[in-house]
């Protein structure tokens, strides 16, 4: 009974409810390798959807492509830590590296950190001997001889490892690693029994503060020392701590590690480790978790004869259910912004790694319509980080506020959700954040926040948004982008306003919208950088970058003009109508892809022109010609970035993951659409790249997208049929997919004009 309970408690955790086991194994239509390569910044390791626990191999550190710890291209391990941040562009965690060892054991320094292998005891290895599935890896460590196996829960992992015969087997602890650098880190560790051993860390880095709680039982019991010493770095000393563990064993002999984390205490990890680990089962907790990436998997039915296609669409699935993670530990209890203990309902948990700025333009529209609830608890969450330290984060890693990137997205999802009728919070509180989200003030942040953060949370720009109705470049830095997304955040604010019936709220607020035209140079058909005083930023040009310290963020001119998803009709106004901005948006997409700058972000990648679809200021662009009425471009430019920037192999994206963002595009537009604008229920029709798309919706029914003549070459749209009426504009509601039903595309190898 108690195995029983473990299984339903982790399903209700994870987001994705276990059902009756089907015939189709999803699982194995992903390739967690898919993006460990090139700039993915993705991970193979072993963990379950939206897992508070992220164990698996560490190959690299101190190195941006290897955020998430392990970079495709590096051939030794470090060993295997518990946390990681999988498919960002900022690297931090890297917890509790745990390494199985045969001989003397090597914890010297091994110098300044050059290429991939970091520490003095990594192993090489081989992908011939490399196994990665949803919820489970495997590999052999060739300098050590060991098999490696690691499955999980939510909350806890499971390591199984195969010996050889020797007097001299072991395992390393090392509390020290880090996947970035780290600074005054605080460590512990203590033997509890023969075959128990429990840690605490204090990281300090992007995550500016965080206490992590670690306890692992062993199946076979050691001796146990500790090394305790200080290393000299350049221009610092770093203080190190690392368990060393001995044990005999015979050859073929599996050694077992069960392990948790806690964010609360060593009562929190330990207590999570009890419920959800209490026995040595490590087939029956693969198959576990196995179930529950399949259930999340087989929520799209997809029917194509491309292999690859069918990879990258699971995978994409696959990488859309890692993030946001499960932050509260099983008796309710969690840390809040305030970086104070707070008890929960153990039946509403608390998530983290927001990464909003990203994710509220796909990945929050695809979970409104595969799992609406968990959007609901997500917003649920942010009302209460948004209460606990004064203001809803951008961007919440581990109750920090990072601080990091612009804009202030929870209204996006907000809006989006109640919009399209998932009002499962408190409308009232959830109001009242996104006001707060929107103002420059402040006081009433969290004394736990650091005040060099207070610029980044609350960046000055904001009082000038709403003020003089832009954000001067000479005032504040990034001052296009962030005026462009303010605008945007500000007209969700006037959707959301006016469907609650504050008309004062909605109209001011949609003025505040349309702040965008005042970054608009008529002269260059580009947004410019505009002084307190009204002059336009010189010397000028689109094609220029200088990463996070220029105008624009992570971008340049070429791709942040376009940022006006939510009054593309006035868009095309700035630009002399339809025609003009048509012809400027062509532009675009042949203009040389050569950039200018000392330093230009090396987030401007998967390039058509100066589209850029490695990041996301670009995502919504190719389907701005469906409102232009030219919407076969809109069909060529997505079946091009469908087949040229997304591939089955380890460089298979063409920048990094994004928390589930770039999967998250690939996922609704191979099917057949795009939502232009979160906050608008209103999705664009592309190019369908499937003979049939079926989405299993929450409410039982089922919406399919069917093709007919549908190949390589036959990639523009002859007709639209939806549930038996001919659609005249290529486009369909939410309200429509949600009742249910069949789109029917004919398709041609010929633009219909």
């Amino acid at each position: 009974m108690k195995k029983i309970l473990f299984l339903l408690g982790a399903v209700v955790v994870a987001g994705c409810s276990v059902q009756q086991s089907e015939e189709t194994d999803y699982t194995a239509f992903v390739d967690p390798f898919i993006g460990t390569g090139g700039h993915g910044h993705t991970h193979p390791g072993a963990m379950v959807p939206h897992g508070m626990i992220q164990p698996g191999p560490d190959t690299r550190i101190h190195d941006w492509d290897a955020c998430s710890g392990y970079y495709y291209e590096d051939d030794s391990i470090n060993g295997f830590s518990h946390t990681r941040l999988s498919g960002t562009g900022c690297a931090d965690f890297g917890d509790f590296l745990l390494m199985p060892t045969v001989g003397k054991q090597d914890v010297s320094y091994v110098g300044e950190k050059e290429k991939a292998q970091h520490v003095a005891f990594a192993s090489a290895f081989s992908h011939d001997n490399e196994v990665a599935e949803p919820g489970y890896y495997s590999v052999l460590l060739d300098r050590y001889g060991v098999q490696a196996e690691i499955t999980a829960t939510a909350r806890t992992a499971i390591h199984r490892y195969t010996f050889p015969k020797s007097e001299e087997s072991g395992f390393i602890l090392d509390l020290d690693y880090a996947i970035q650098e780290q600074t005054n880190q605080i460590m512990n560790v203590e033997m509890v029994n023969d075959s128990t051993i429990r840690a605490y860390r204090r990281n300090v880095w992007w995550e500016y503060q965080q206490d992590l709680y670690f306890t692992a039982v062993f199946s076979k019991p050691f001796t146990f020392e500790v090394i305790r010493d200080t290393i000299q770095l350049e221009n610092k000393i770093e203080p190190r701590c690392k368990a060393l563990l001995h044990f005999q064993t015979e050859d073929q002999e599996v050694v077992m590690v069960k392990a948790a984390i806690s964010s609360v205490d060593y009562d929190g990890a330990a207590r999570n480790l009890a419920d959800e680990m209490p026995a040595w089962d490590f087939d029956g907790t693969r198959a576990a978790a196995h179930n529950l990436w399949n259930d999340c998997l087989k929520k799209i039915d997809i029917d194509t004869d491309n292999e690859d296609q069918r990879k990258i669409f699971y995978t994409a699935l696959y990488h859309t259910n890692f993030s946001p993670n499960l932050f509260q530990d099983v008796d309710g209890r969690y840390l809040g912004m305030d970086l104070k203990i707070h008890q929960g309902d153990v039946n509403d948990p608390v998530y983290t790694t927001f990464s909003l700025w990203d994710t509220h333009r796909a990945l929050h529209p695809l979970v409104s319509i595969l799992d609406p609830a968990q959007n609901e608890a997500y917003i649920r969450t942010l009302i209460k980080k948004g209460e606990e330290g004064g203001v809803v984060p951008k961007w919440d890693c581990g109750a920090n506020y990072t601080g990091c990137m612009i804009g202030y997205h929870y209204v996006s999802l907000l809006a989006d959700n109640y919009m399209k009728g998932y009002r499962n919070y408190d409308i009232e509180k959830a109001y009242k954040a996104a006001l707060r989200a929107a103002e420059y003030d402040t006081t009433g942040i969290t004394p736990a926040c650091p005040t060099w953060l207070y610029p980044y949370i609350m960046p000055i720009g904001r009082k000038y948004n709403h003020e003089v109705g832009y954000v001067p470049c000479d005032k504040d830095n990034e001052a296009v982008a962030k005026g462009l997304e303010y605008a945007y955040n500000d007209w969700c604010i006037s959707v959301l306003a006016d469907a609650l019936g504050k008309k004062e709220d909605a109209a001011r607020y949609a003025q505040y919208a349309k702040n965008y035209q005042n970054y608009f140079d008529a002269s260059t058909g580009f947004m410019r950088g505009k002084t307190l005083d009204g002059q336009w930023r010189t010397p000028f040009s689109p094609n220029h970058s200088e990463h996070r310290v220029d105008d624009f963020c992570e971008g340049n001119s070429y791709q942040w003009s376009w940022f006006v998803p939510h009054d593309i009709e006035g868009l095309a106004a700035l630009h002399g109508g339809k025609e003009g901005m048509i012809k400027k948006l062509d532009e675009l997409f042949t203009a040389s892809s050569e950039m200018e700058g000392d330093n230009v972000s090396a987030d401007i990648s998967g390039l058509i022109g100066q589209y850029a679809h490695g990041n996301e200021p670009s995502h919504q662009i190719t389907h701005f010609y469906n409102y232009l009425g030219q919407p076969w471009k809109t069909q060529e430019l997505v079946d091009q970035i469908l087949h040229t920037l997304y591939f089955n192999a380890p460089d298979g994206l063409s920048g990094n993951e994004d928390c589930g963002q770039m999967s998250a595009w690939y996922i609704l537009n191979a099917m057949g659409f795009y939502q232009v604008c979160a906050g608008n229920p209103t999705y664009s029709i592309g190019r369908p790249l499937f003979k049939e798309a079926t989405i299993h919706l929450p409410n039982g029914k089922d919406f399919t997208i069917r093709t007919v003549n549908n190949s390589k070459e036959n990639k523009y749209i002859a007709k639209m049929v939806l549930n038996g009426t001919e659609l005249t504009k290529p486009f369909f509601t939410h309200e429509q997919l949600t009742e249910g039903g069949i789109l029917v595309i004919d398709m041609t190898d010929k633009p219909k004009k």
